[in-house]
């Protein structure tokens, strides 16, 4: 018997693989596919490590003129002949990968996408000698490999020639070559995943909208474009306009054999190398995906794990996956967790499903807005998987295998062990606060919580009709000491209580004091600018009086002292009641 064929761990080369013959599971099938039920731009979306970029590396090495055909001898989409002398050898191809687009600023993003596409263009450099291109032309494509002269490493190209470099690169090459261009984009949403991160999404968004809208929006040099991705963004975020625009996810029947390893694929490479005892293990560990209607293994994980095999038959199966994915959007979710999505990551590591709404398009902005969003960003990233649907159309998801499993009970289980701590250190204060009368550290710990718990509450609409006077005023506090916060006034607790007509005793300070310091407050929050004041006459003096007014004055606020509290102000004026002794605000 001959020598076994190496496994390709980290190959992602479609030729170097076939060339250096390593064991490769056949997924030509895609192409065949791709061309029968093709849109002008694709877009699939899968978990990392299933599979996408040797899949688009296959379509390259397909379609790209020069291809040489022996490649391709033996496999699936050779049998189609006609096809393949139709199709394959006969395109312009522009090939990306955005995956190295992960700069920690807006300018060391632009400057990493300028050298991909930069060092992509730079593989046509015969367009410089072409005969059919203009001098106009070749000057434009000039502007898209220029080398910056003063950084060597560096790509040029403006932000606005950056914007327009797939649009003319593909007019040179569709007017050298006299044919369509096709344009393949290998991880199309880790630009915006990074901005997200580092907080210059605005400006990613708008850089890739232009980038993708350029080239994809009624270009008539494009016969086709194929993006993959992990999150399906919405295509009201980047791909506005586009009208034939096919969305593959992981719920999509279509193309649902082709990333990742079917359980044939599985047994023949367990049989291949002799490991067929171990199909239970790898059953176990690395199945359980569900991508359309098909039963799907992680491929890095059986091949890394076959690999470590073939050199130690004892090897226990272990964690390939999640050293490989993104996890700072799950772990930013788990951060904002409440009570009840901490109960169910439970739920899921005891191996029991839980029913969720699934929003299979969202903007990175739209992830903050509700922790609801978590369980769509778990099913889409491969953290969780279908196990079908109830009669609501909601999905019943489940953790996939005990892989997955085990990133659940040693990442997850570590971050809400330290968010827990943080919350445990803020009761520590807060219990420190109230015995030793620190007001600050009380206001520092105390409010957050609150408005923590409120907001996260899953049965805030029974607390409201049990409790609703309790419940709207603390949501009320809450929103406004946000709005404080926010804008960083100088506001005290008992400041802040009292403006919800919270009764305290023993005022420190001064009463001018206080009433400097509240009444601006007041203003912020309401906009009003008219104040009675009741029940001061004991706590001014003359020159407290005079000072409050002359500083009323120049801040063009009106006060007026009320030796009675009982003049009744209409609803939805401009006026304000503050009581020295209850004080109350109206």
């Amino acid at each position: 018997m001959g020598a076994k064929k190496r496994l390709p761990v980290g190959i992602e080369f479609f030729d170097e693989l076939i060339r250096e013959n390593f064991y490769y599971i056949d997924k030509t099938g895609l192409i065949e596919e791709l061309l029968n039920n093709w849109g002008k731009v694709n877009l699939f979306t899968r978990p990392r490590r299933f599979g996408k970029s040797l899949n688009m590396s296959m379509l390259k090495t397909f379609f790209e003129r020069g291809c040489d055909p022996s490649i391709f001898e033996g496999l699936k989409i050779s049998h189609n002949v006609k096809l393949c002398e139709q199709y394959m050898g006969q395109f312009p191809v522009i090939s990306i990968s955005m995956k190295g687009v992960d700069g920690r600023t807006f300018e060391a993003a632009c400057t990493a996408l300028k050298g991909i596409i930069g060092t992509e263009a730079m593989r046509f450099q015969f367009l410089e000698d072409s005969k059919i291109l203009s001098q106009k032309e070749k000057e434009l494509y000039r502007q898209i490999i220029r080398i910056d002269e003063k950084n060597l490493d560096v790509y040029a190209m403006s932000e606005g020639i950056l914007q327009q470099s797939l649009l003319n690169l593909s007019a040179l090459l569709a007017k050298h070559y006299g044919r369509q261009v096709i344009l393949l984009i290998d991880e199309y949403d880790v630009p915006l995943d990074k901005a997200f991160q580092y907080g210059y999404y605005d400006e990613m968004v708008s850089l890739v909208r232009n980038l993708f809208g350029n080239v994809l929006k009624t270009n008539p040099n494009l016969y086709f474009a194929v993006l993959t991705g992990c999150l399906r963004v919405s295509k009201e975020s980047i791909f506005t306009g586009l009208n034939n625009f096919k969305v593959l996810t992981i719920t999509d029947v279509r193309f649902d054999e082709y990333f990742g390893f079917t359980d044939a694929d599985v047994r023949g490479i367990l049989e291949y190398y002799g490991l067929m005892q171990k199909y239970d293990a790898v059953r176990s560990w690395y199945d359980g995906y569900q991508f359309g209607k098909v039963d799907i293994y992680c491929p890095w994980d059986v091949i890394s794990y076959c690999d470590k095999l073939c050199s130690d038959p004892n090897a226990q199966p272990e964690d390939y996956w999640s050293n490989t994915s993104g996890n700072a959007i799950v772990r930013r979710f788990i951060d904002k967790a409440n009570l009840q999505t901490r109960s169910e990551i439970e739920q899921l590591i005891e191996g029991r499903e839980i029913i969720k709404e699934i929003h299979p398009e969202l903007t990175y902005n739209e992830l903050d807005a509700n922790i609801e969003n978590l369980w769509s960003v778990l099913f889409t990233t491969g953290y969780l998987t279908q196990n079908g649907n109830d009669d609501k159309g909601l999905y019943k998801l489940v953790i996939p295998n005990k892989e997955v499993r085990e990133v659940f009970i040693l990442q997850i289980r570590d971050w809400f062990t330290r968010v827990v701590a943080n919350e445990h250190a803020s009761t520590e204060k807060i219990n420190c606060g109230f015995l030793e009368g620190k007001a600050e550290e009380i206001q520092k710990e105390l409010i957050p919580e609150i408005i923590r718990e409120i907001e996260s509450s899953e049965k805030f609409e029974a607390l409201l009709e049990q409790h609703g006077d309790f419940v709207q005023l603390m949501s009320q506090i809450c929103d406004q000491y946000k709005y404080l916060l926010e804008y960083d006034f100088d506001f005290s607790l008992k400041e802040y209580l009292k403006h919800y007509k919270v009764t305290l005793a023993d005022l420190e300070g001064s009463a001018l004091e206080k009433l400097l310091e509240y009444i601006p407050v007041v203003q912020e929050l309401t906009g009003k600018t008219v104040f009675f004041l009741h029940g001061y006459g004991d706590y001014l003096s003359e020159n407290d009086f005079k000072h409050l007014q002359k500083w009323a004055k120049y801040q063009e606020y009106y006060i007026v002292f009320l030796g009675s509290r009982q003049l009744l102000l209409k609803e939805n004026t401009n006026e304000y009641i503050i009581d020295s002794d209850l004080c109350e605000i109206h």
